[in-house]
Order: structure tokens, then sequence, then C-alpha cells
């Protein structure tokens, strides 16, 4: 039976307690092997807008994405990507233990975003399926970063 001090660490997604820690604003950044293939899944995939000015390559640099209020995807070549992390620490190519998840609020919705990845380049890594925790489906980007859209 968990104690009292362990029930306040678990919370359901959206919950929110006065003190508890926020930040103003969050940047994920993931490796890409090749920024204009990256910028034109993203925005075909996920319809998300390029913040930023323009480099020669008329591609933002650096490469990032607004995903909410507060919350960036930045894309970081996979050379910068190791420079950017110190000592040239980058795992292999072929490792990918994050999951992003996107909610949506149908079915219908989960469906139709996965497809729009899909029609972008996108490679089905789990179908679209019912499961315990909710309808849900993954994606792998061209790099391999895996994203599940989740409805319920």
């Amino acid at each position: 039976m968990p104690t009292a001090g362990a029930d306040r660490n678990v919370r359901r997604f959206g919950d929110c307690e006065e003190n508890s820690m926020q930040y103003e604003s969050i940047v994920v950044s993931l490796p890409v092997a090749d920024r204009p293939t990256s910028f034109a899944f993203y925005q075909g995939a996920l319809e998300l807008e390029p913040v930023g000015e323009l480099a020669d390559d008329g591609i933002p640099e650096p490469l990032q994405f607004v995903l909410n209020s507060g919350l960036n995807l930045m894309l970081i070549p996979t050379g910068g990507f190791g420079w950017t992390i110190g000592e040239g620490r980058v795992v292999a190519t072929d490792a990918h233990e994050t999951i992003l998840v996107i909610n949506a609020s149908s079915i219908e919705e989960a469906d139709a975003r996965i497809g729009q990845a899909v029609a972008a380049g996108a490679r089905i890594t789990t179908p679209p399926t019912q499961q315990p925790w909710g309808y849900s489906g993954s994606f792998a980007d061209p790099d391999g970063h895996i994203w599940m859209v989740r409805a319920g």
C-alpha cells in the first residue's frame, strides 16, 4: 500500500499543484541526418511552422518548430548534436529510446494524424489499435525518432 507521501507524487496528465515546478519554456532537441528532409517532413507530417531567421539554404537556423506555448522542437544535424552535448557523445543512429506523444481528441483524429505522417514519409512502427491506455499508433520520422498518436 502506498504511503501518503508517495500518493502526493502521482498525478494524472494535466493535473498541476500550485507549488509544482513550472518552466517558462522547454526545447526538445533531436539529432537529424538531413536538414531539408527533416524540415519538409515536420511541415508535412505534423503541420508544424518553423521559427527563426532563415539561413542561406532557406531553412531557419537553428531549425525549430513551435509545438505549443512554451514547447519547441529543435532539429540539430548529427554532427552538431554531438558538439552541442559535449565530447561528441551521440548514440548509435539506430538507438531511439524516447517516444514523443501527441494526444488526439478522437480516434478519427488519431488515424488522420498518423495517415498524414505516413503520407509525408513516416514509417508505421505500431499500427493504430485499442490499447489498455487508450487508442494509439506510432510512427518513425526519417531519422527513426518515434512519435505516438494517442486518443482516449
